[in-house]
């Protein structure tokens, strides 16, 4: 369903992406770890269309989306999460929702200006729509809400809402229980679980708890350095000696 191939970024003559590739297939899930500057979130935002790479190929269930901008990459759909959220404050929880569905909004603008019947009835589906994926993420009594009240786990549910509204095909989430601890971990993933199994969804996670990342994905690569150091069966990574040096700084021999 998704698949790069050599993908590398330079920032000013440091090479923070060297040579990446991964895949993950349909229905699949992939755990993508690493030390801090090991060029995760890099390699993330190349997928997403959001950092252009110097070299390397991305596709999207066999098209190349190689450069192509974030919100076309989205409506074919490739969505992703943030590390650090990027909610509307003063909106609230369904309002919140409703914003991941643009791409759904009617484009000509004499339609949003004169709001003919036609109009008015699709606003009432994306509500109800909106409304269905909030009761889906544990968040129905907070329908109303400010997404300035919630709580931390709670904002991370209203992220996952957003995400989905956009009806990805895959999603890729930048650290889902970062701030988290272990019981609220484990319901999050137990939560995009469940969201995977119903929608068939194809999942790629960073993640810094990495033994609930483990339990959680199929396959798993390592970074570090900008570099795949380890990939296979998460059992694997974590116990390849070059992943215990990046994380522990110890030799690997």
């Amino acid at each position: 369903m998704l698949r790069a191939e050599g993908i590398r970024v330079s920032f000013g003559g440091v090479r923070a992406v060297d040579g990446v590739s991964l895949y993950v297939g349909r229905n699949g899930s992939l755990g993508i770890i690493g030390p801090n500057g090991s060029g995760k979130t890099t390699t993330f935002n190349v997928l997403a269309g959001e950092q252009q790479a110097e070299a390397g190929r991305v596709t999207l269930d066999g098209h190349d989306i190689t450069g192509a901008a974030p919100h076309r990459i989205a409506r074919l759909g490739l969505v992703r999460t943030f590390q650090n959220l990027r909610l509307f404050p003063n909106m609230t929880v369904l309002e919140n929702v409703l914003v991941g569905g643009h791409m759904r909004q009617p484009r000509a603008l004499w339609r949003q200006l004169l709001r003919p019947p036609g109009t008015r009835a699709w606003e009432r589906e994306e509500t109800a729509r909106a409304a269905a994926l909030v009761e889906e993420v544990g968040l129905a009594d907070r329908l109303g809400a400010y997404a300035s009240d919630l709580s931390y786990g709670q904002t991370k549910r209203l992220e996952l809402a957003r995400a989905l509204n956009a009806e990805p095909r895959v999603l890729l989430l930048d650290e889902p229980t970062a701030g988290m601890n272990d019981r609220q971990a484990r319901e999050i993933l137990d939560l995009v679980r469940a969201v995977q199994a119903r929608r068939g969804l194809a999942l790629v996670v960073i993640e810094h708890n990495v033994p609930e990342l483990a339990r959680f994905v199929a396959r798993m690569i390592a970074l570090d350095a900008g570099r795949v150091i380890a990939e296979g069966r998460p059992e694997e990574v974590v116990r390849d000696a070059r992943v215990v040096a990046a994380y522990l700084g110890q030799d690997a021999a």
